[in-house]
């Protein structure tokens, strides 16, 4: 069961960290254009979704539920989820991306997925 209070939270790598951030983890396949490397504390490349999926939807909204959904059953059956349920136990954490779309994002669809494992 999670901790009362922990979240996880969702930025884009271009916003400013606050306080209650937590850790900082990139959930992203490639390293964002113009953010020097110290700028995050762990990189989980290994839990953004697949380079086949992340291709296939190329951030179109009109294909966000059929990514969301095969983003979570990735998630399922992925061994890099175990980390960051470890990270989030211990108290807040927030995953960084860097797409535009604030709303259809793997980081969004990450975080639903910790979110449950957490609550169950």
């Amino acid at each position: 069961m999670a901790k009362v209070g922990v979240r996880v939270k969702v930025k884009r790598i271009y916003w400013p960290r606050d306080p209650d951030d937590g850790p900082w983890v990139l959930v992203e396949r490639l390293w964002p254009r113009g953010v020097r490397r110290g700028s995050v504390d762990l990189w989980m490349k290994e839990a953004a979704p697949s380079p086949e999926l992340r291709k296939w939807f190329s951030h179109d909204p009109s294909k966000w539920e059929e990514f969301r959904t095969r983003y979570l059953e990735e998630l399922s059956r992925n061994p890099a989820v175990e980390e960051l349920l470890e990270i989030a136990r211990r108290g807040n954490v927030t995953l960084v991306y860097s797409a535009r779309d604030e709303e259809h994002n793997g980081a969004v669809v990450l975080r639903e997925f910790l979110e449950k494992a957490l609550e169950g």
